[in-house]
């Protein structure tokens, strides 16, 4: 290949300096090897194998003994409310992708027992369905036994 041919062609452009444009900035150096970048040719793939290895805990469904202590317990705080008793209430929280869910413990003072509604409502607007409660702790609880009649 004749050099000289391409370098006298051109000669005169081949050492003025990289036009620069006045509106755009140059790319930096970093975004230019972007383009060269590997793609992902199936886009949401690897989303879609963390959501499958993703775990979830199935609903513990409670025996009539834990039913019972359960409804206990909400009626002796519900005795106490002028107390404002803080109380722990671990709950089943279905997953809205898969089967399953996580239980989850959340802390408060508890504001109402909505019968009608079947919800435990605490101070802080938080509502949990009474149908999903797993277990409600608090110091007041711990005076109260669950078969006292």
């Amino acid at each position: 290949m004749d050099f000289d041919k391409y370098t006298g062609k051109y000669r005169e452009i081949l050492d003025l300096p990289h036009p620069t444009s006045p509106t755009h900035p140059r790319m930096p150096i970093s975004d230019r090897a972007a383009q060269f970048a590997p793609f992902s040719a199936l886009t949401g793939y690897d989303d879609a194998i963390d959501e499958t290895a993703r775990l979830t805990d199935k609903k513990i469904e409670l025996s009539d003994e834990m039913k019972t202590i359960l409804d206990r317990k909400q009626a002796f705080l519900c005795n106490v409310l002028d107390q404002r008793p803080e109380v722990s209430v671990t709950y089943f929280q279905n997953d809205p992708k898969k089967e399953g869910g996580v239980y989850k413990t959340v802390t408060g003072i508890l504001k109402r027992i909505d019968e009608y509604e079947k919800q435990l409502i605490l101070e802080n607007g938080t509502k949990i369905s009474l149908d999903r409660i797993y277990n409600i702790e608090s110091k007041l609880l711990q005076l109260f036994s669950p078969f006292d009649e």
